[in-house]
C-alpha cells in the first residue's frame, strides 16, 4: 500500500522541491506540477508531488494519518476523524 503525504514546499528549483511534513524533510520531484511556489501544500507519493492541496484538504489528510498512527499505538483516535463521527450515513437520492 502506498500512502500520500501532505507536504509543504520549503524551497524549489522548478524540477524538484525540498518539502516537509512534521519533522521530516525530503527532496521530491515536482515535474508533474506547474511550478508550485514555496509554501504550497502538495500530495506526495513515492517522492513525487502529484497534485496541489488546499489547506483544509492537507489538514484532513494529516489528521487521518495521525489518527491511524494513534489507533496503531492503542490511543484514542476519535478526535482525528471528527468529520466522520456523528452523522448517520445517507443514501443518495436516487437510491431512496
Amino acid at each position: 500500500m502506498c500512502l500520500g503525504l501532505p507536504m509543504t514546499i520549503v524551497e524549489t528549483d522548478g524540477m524538484s522541491a525540498l518539502c516537509e511534513y512534521g519533522n521530516e524533510q525530503r527532496r521530491v520531484s515536482v515535474m508533474l506540477l506547474s511550478e508550485p511556489p514555496v509554501g504550497a501544500k502538495v500530495l506526495v507519493h513515492i517522492d513525487t508531488a502529484v497534485r496541489l492541496l488546499d489547506d483544509d484538504e492537507a489538514r484532513l489528510i494529516a489528521d487521518a494519518l495521525d489518527g491511524v498512527n494513534a489507533a496503531l499505538n492503542d490511543h484514542d483516535c476519535g478526535r482525528f476523524f471528527a468529520d466522520l463521527i456523528g452523522p448517520e450515513p445517507q443514501l443518495p437520492d436516487h437510491l431512496r
